[in-house]
């Protein structure tokens, strides 16, 4: 049997409903109470599943699961441990209305598709599928500072609070912590009581039932208010590679949900972040996960200054309260800088700012995090550097000195070469050690006495003080021009590519060229392999390879494997592959481009090697946002395009209906008459009179004859469904043919045919020109008097022959000349037989005309009239052995 697709699975139904079993430990009844509500929802007609249970522990847990079909589990073996997971494509295929799915909070092993459980249930709940789970309240992230000094250890398995919060039920299992000490010692399951004091089951309860009672708070807040948050409030929490930053993003992530307000979270990037520690980034990057997994929205700025960029920035966004920490570590007395807690209460005063203490768990860490984060970086070359040009401005000095300028003069020698080196070099310890330096070479080799470090000047030192401060300075600002200034270019360089992005998008005609531009800017900034996958039919179709590197082969991104994950992402609207908790084995992090739920293609990057941080991820999807308006620009405008053909259409068919509704029943009234006089009254009618009344009945049925031929010509060249017949046929006989078929009023017309001098042959579909000859004469004949010359005239020029069908009438206005040819056109309504011209002759002559690569055109003729004139391809004679 086959796997049904992921667009089949995620298009069939609405997704499901998430109901958690809760408690505050192993033992309480979580399962038990999970199967009981099964059974209930079985008896109830629900087709009930279970996709995993873990019934070792819990001997009665089993008996309640016996008569409740089980979905085969996969075994999985990591590290010497074999544990039973959830196989997700066996229970989609066989998609119940409900399935029970044991420990929410478990981390997967081996290979599965994703790297937490709460995401398999995520992709069961999409696929419409009910799900009953089981957790323990101390695994929730935003609790686990708490969880900790109660425990004294922390939990590895967590899951983010946004799964708790949205759940559709929570059903909190409660029992008394003595009840449970009891229970446990009865089923001889004292292992798990070993290291947990009745203290501690009291606290793990309490801040179970507080948990609880907050997202129900939450909930009751949203329906009494429509949303769940307040405006007039917004948190922003700061974000470092401070192993203490865990527990401040967390204390922030508890005051936004009990204030129910916007989370902001926000990293300064400072020039030291270039050089800072590997180790620093990956906890960097760690800390940005989990408030990204608390909800909060991420941002970055740059600046040196962090209390001015995070002032800038809460005030520029509305923040009013600002939550950071603070270290345990006393502050210097003496020649120390403005805390930055400091500099934030004098920046923004009108701002809460809660401050939380670096101590508890965090404080073995802090003083050898200091140590790393404020270690000066000394590179060889940058010593060489700073060697050399103090050595070249005492060189210089010499020759001034010689040459008689003041001290004044060499003074400012050394302050411009402690610029130079604070200019040239990366680390600023370079420029202060300079500082030093040059005062003592200019005290050693300029100052009497000349050679030693002694002065007898009095006034000595306080220029060797001002020499010193004004060299600090001085290198100290040109450091931070410098670095002032490769930022600057730096986010000039992105700016630039984001608008060249934004160019180059708005020139893209498909879809295709949409998504190669994107890809090509993609490669252009992140110097990273871009695959491009486009969504047909809700599926991707094959890949298209953007390389970095022209040596490298594409078919390691081109894999079964691979497509599968970029097939997955186009499903579920969601980033997977490398760096993510789905896919994580992937060569590359696919990430979909979208507008809201609608995607048009999934882009991925390599990303096995060097994960994308967080600058380079928002750089992405501001790229990924432009490429996804853009497709949606496009698909907007063939809608309109498509929606005016279809206006057009529409119009086209009720003038045709509005024609018909005349032009059908005017000589078919015409015909039922005359018929109905002549079944009824025949006797009463002379013969002359007959003749005329049948001669009537006839040209009513040949105008309708010839009405339906044109309607049915037009729509067989326009749909190009009409095949040419075409044959060399003499152009003589071609008239001749036409003039027999012509209206009988003819008679009451000079019809000329002004025959050449030779016999012109032309490769031609006899029976369609005869048509157009005919409409063309037809034409003349309505819309001239009666007595009028119609004259037919044809010559050869070059590899065609020109049919000319000129009259001498009232001619065509001159506003109505580019029109003529066009269908339902009628240039006048003035018509003596009072039928209403169509307007489909002149356009079904130029479609003929057309389908044989020739042209037709309108003139006047003078003095007065107009001409027709169409062209043919000219034939030869075909000699025959």
């Amino acid at each position: 049997m086959d796997i049904p697709t992921f667009s089949d699975r995620f298009t069939a139904k609405a997704p499901g409903k998430l109901t958690i079993f809760a408690s505050y430990f192993p033992g309480t009844g979580k399962a038990h109470a999970m199967l009981e509500a099964a059974r209930t929802a079985k008896q109830e007609g629900l087709d009930v599943v279970i996709g995993l249970l873990s019934c070792d522990r819990w001997p009665s847990v089993g008996k309640l699961a016996e008569d409740l079909e089980a979905v085969r589990c996969k075994t999985v073996t990591q590290d010497g441990r074999t544990e039973s997971e959830i196989d997700l494509d066996a229970c989609i295929q066989r998609l119940p209305q409900l399935i029970l799915v044991d420990d929410l909070s478990h981390t997967n092993l081996g290979e599965s598709r994703h790297r937490k459980r709460y995401q398999d249930i995520d992709e069961l709940l999409k696929a419409g599928i009910d799900v009953y789970t089981t957790l323990d309240i101390q695994h929730i992230e935003s609790i686990q500072d708490t969880v900790f000094s109660i425990l004294g250890s922390s939990i590895p398995e967590r899951i983010p609070d946004r799964v708790f919060d949205r759940a559709s039920q929570v059903e909190f299992i409660d029992i008394e912590p003595e009840r449970l000490q009891q229970r446990l010692l009865q089923q001889k399951k004292v292992s798990l009581l070993s290291n947990y004091s009745l203290s501690q089951l009291s606290a793990l309860r309490e801040i179970g039932l507080r948990r609880c009672a907050d997202r129900a708070a939450l909930y009751t807040q949203a329906g009494q208010h429509g949303t769940g948050y307040r405006s007039h409030e917004h948190i922003l929490v700061c974000l470092s590679s401070a192993p203490s930053n865990e527990k401040i993003i967390r204390t922030a992530a508890r005051m936004a949900g009990a204030f129910k307000c916007e989370f902001t979270a926000l990293f300064v990037e400072t020039k030291d972040f270039q050089r800072m520690s590997q180790p620093d980034k990956e906890r960097l990057r760690a800390n940005i996960h989990l408030a990204q997994q608390l909800g909060a929205s991420i941002e970055t700025v740059y600046g040196d200054d962090v209390a001015y960029q995070i002032s800038e920035f809460s005030h520029l966004s509305g923040v009013t309260k600002i939550v950071l920490g603070r270290s345990g570590f006393p502050p210097r007395p003496w020649l120390r800088k403005a805390a930055l807690t400091e500099r934030l209460i004098e920046l923004t005063p009108e701002l809460d700012i809660h401050i939380i203490p670096d101590n508890g768990m965090n404080n073995l860490f802090s003083a050898k995090h200091r140590e790393i984060m404020h270690m000066p970086r000394l590179s060889v070359l940058d010593l060489l550097k700073s060697v050399l040009i103090l050595v070249s401005a005492t060189l210089i000095g010499f020759l001034f000195y010689n040459l008689g300028f003041t001290e004044a003069n060499i003074i400012t020698l050394y302050i411009l070469g402690v610029m130079l080196i604070s200019v040239s070099t990366q680390s600023s310890i370079c420029s202060f050690f300079a500082s030093i330096l040059s005062v003592l070479t200019f005290n050693f080799f300029f100052t009497d006495p000349r050679f030693s470090l002694h002065s007898y000047d009095s006034g000595y030192p306080v220029t060797f003080l001002v020499m010193f401060l004004a060299s600090l300075l001085t290198g100290s600002l040109a450091s931070k021009l410098k670095s002032h200034a490769k930022r600057s270019a730096q986010v000039a360089w992105r700016t630039k590519l984001l608008f060249e992005t934004n160019q180059n998008l708005q020139k893209a005609r498909t879809q295709e060229e949409i998504l190669s531009v994107t890809a090509k800017q993609l490669l252009k900034i992140f110097q990273r392999d871009i695959i491009v996958y486009r969504i047909k039919d809700e599926k991707t179709v094959a890949p298209e390879t953007f390389l970095a590197d022209n040596t490298s082969s594409p078919d390691r991104y081109t894999s079964e494997k691979e497509r599968e994950i970029a097939q997955w992402v186009a499903a579920n609207n969601k980033r997977a592959g490398a760096g993510t908790e789905t896919f994580s084995d992937s060569r590359c992090t696919y990430l979909s481009v979208r507008t809201g739920d609608q995607i048009y293609g999934v882009v991925g990057i390599a990303a096995s090697d060097k994960p994308l941080d967080s600058f380079e991820a928002s750089i992405l999807l501001s790229v990924l946002g432009e490429c996804g308006l853009a497709l949606e620009n496009k698909k907007n405008l063939e809608e309109k395009e498509a929606a005016a053909v279809l206006a057009k259409n529409e119009q086209l068919r009720a003038n045709l209906l509005r024609s018909i509704s005349h032009d059908l029943r005017t000589p078919l009234t015409s015909i039922s008459g005359n018929a109905s006089n002549l079944l009824s009254n025949g006797n009463l009618f002379d013969s002359k009179t007959k003749e005329q009344m049948y001669t009537d009945i006839y040209d009513d049925a040949m105008w309708l004859i010839n009405l339906v031929e044109n309607l049915l010509s037009v729509s067989r060249l326009e749909e190009g469904r009409m095949n040419l017949h075409v044959s060399t046929e003499l152009i003589d006989e071609v008239v001749a043919e036409a003039l027999r078929h012509i209206n009988r009023k003819s008679v009451e017309y000079h019809l000329n045919v002004q025959n050449s001098e030779e016999y012109l042959l032309a490769q031609i579909d006899a029976k369609l020109i005869v048509q157009v000859l005919i409409n063309i004469v037809d034409n003349a004949i309505k819309y001239t008097p009666p007595g009028s010359e119609i004259n037919i005239g044809w010559q050869r020029k070059g590899d065609s022959i020109y049919i000319s069908i000129a009259d001498n009438g009232p001619g065509i206005p001159d506003q109505a000349k580019p029109h003529i040819f066009d269908m339902f056109y009628t240039a006048s309504n003035q018509i003596a037989d009072s039928r209403r011209s169509m307007g489909l002759g002149l356009a079904l002559c130029k479609s003929i005309v057309n389908a044989h690569g020739g042209e037709i055109t309108v003139a006047d003729h003078l003095p007065h009239g107009s001409i027709f004139t169409f062209s043919v391809p000219a034939g030869e004679v075909e000699l025959h052995e």
